[in-house]
């Protein structure tokens, strides 16, 4: 699938002003009234609506931006067009800025149908520990849900609308000008074809009422920062009983105080004393699991230095497969020392010196002695 930015012909960094001049021309160019049987023409209008209707939204730019197409199939942010939405899917079409230029003078089209549900998108932060093990959260959600007093129809007692007197139910009516004929929406019934003549009291005809709904979302074990989970329906009620829109629950994983998280891997940084180090020992350390492992520090081990455990880390989304954890060893350099471990410190180092006990430093010496014996030549 083309890129949204090379259908209209604009940078990424394109501001909504060149967004729409660009859409302009290219509607012009390519709409199927000026390209009557022309098929190229038809597809490549369809191309530029659809990237011109994802990128003019800046929450669906911003989804779009970051997944890519992905924002929008397999149970993603909806087809481009259908529903707005309250934290950001908004909606719209080609008539919006049609309307605008020529007032659908080349045909505008209706449809019969009252418009679809926005969409919603609700904030979500989960520990680590939850990502790790998934969870069952129960959520609040401010929507627009179905009118019980008229069962969405906005009628009072639920009544049928009745096909509106200005259009004749077609939802546009005509005028002259000049030598055109301006079509535009239907000011009466602004669209629909329809009326209600008695609107229901509890809703303003609107069908729908605000209200705080309570829905259970099912987390599962090993999602990662940045997760979109997609409910269907349980967005806002669509207008006088049309479909509802989603709901999306996008998912934020909270810092953890002593791992960090790269894709299914864990990291755990642990500080050891150097004489553990330097003798070798063993270190207990935490899982993400909630458990406990021992690592065997061989001796000699040096700072910076990463063990791994097999299996310790984070579960793979949807699938059997396990993440490792790696340990980081900090070696510390004691401090507070008493009188008597300072004179054994002192003899230690004198019972090293000419000895090879510092691989790391003689190494870095010996380099520094070819440095600065090469200035001086």
């Amino acid at each position: 699938m083309k890129d949204y930015y090379e259908t209209l012909g604009v940078g990424r960094d394109a501001d909504a002003g060149a967004l729409k001049s660009a859409y302009r021309k290219l509607a012009m160019k390519f709409h199927p009234d000026r390209n009557p049987g022309d098929e190229k023409a038809e597809h490549k209008f369809k191309e530029i609506n659809e990237a011109y209707e994802v990128l003019k939204d800046d929450q669906k730019r911003a989804a779009y931006d970051r997944f890519g197409h992905e924002a929008f199939t397999n149970g993603g942010g909806g087809a481009p067009g259908q529903g707005g939405g309250f934290g950001g899917f908004s909606g719209g079409g080609f008539a919006d800025i049609f309307d605008e230029m020529f007032g659908d003078f080349m045909g505008g089209r209706r449809s019969n149908t009252a418009a679809r549900g926005s969409d919603l998108r609700y904030n979500m932060e989960i520990s680590l520990e939850e990502a790790f093990a998934g969870k069952t959260a129960q959520i609040r959600v401010p929507t627009a849900a179905t009118c019980e007093s008229c069962d969405g129809t906005g009628a009072e007692g639920g009544a049928q609308p009745v096909t509106c007197g200005t259009c004749q139910g077609r939802g546009r009516v005509r005028a002259q000008q000049g030598f055109f004929t301006i079509e535009r929406t239907c000011p009466t019934c602004h669209g629909s074809g329809q009326v209600i003549e008695n609107p229901c009291g509890a809703c303003d005809g609107t069908g729908r009422v605000h209200r705080e709904k309570s829905l259970q979302v099912n987390i599962p074990a090993g999602v990662e920062d940045g997760t979109r989970i997609r409910l269907a329906g349980e967005g806002e009620a669509g207008l006088r009983g049309a479909p509802a829109g989603d709901l999306y629950i996008f998912l934020s994983v909270a810092p953890h105080r002593l791992f960090q998280r790269d894709g299914a891997n864990i990291y755990c940084r642990v500080p050891i004393p150097m004489t553990t180090a330097a003798l070798g020992g063993s270190v207990e350390v935490p899982t993400i699991a909630g458990g406990r492992a021992k690592i065997t520090v061989p001796h000699g081990t040096q700072a910076n230095q990463q063990f791994r455990l097999k299996a310790k880390g984070m579960p793979v989304l949807r699938s059997k497969a396990v993440g490792d954890m790696y340990v980081e060893v900090a070696i510390e350099t004691p401090v507070n020392l008493t009188k008597r471990q300072k004179e054994l410190l002192r003899e230690f180092e004198e019972e090293g010196k000419g000895c090879k006990t510092n691989p790391e430093s003689e190494g870095f010496f010996a380099r520094v002695k070819e440095f600065w014996e090469d200035l001086t030549e």
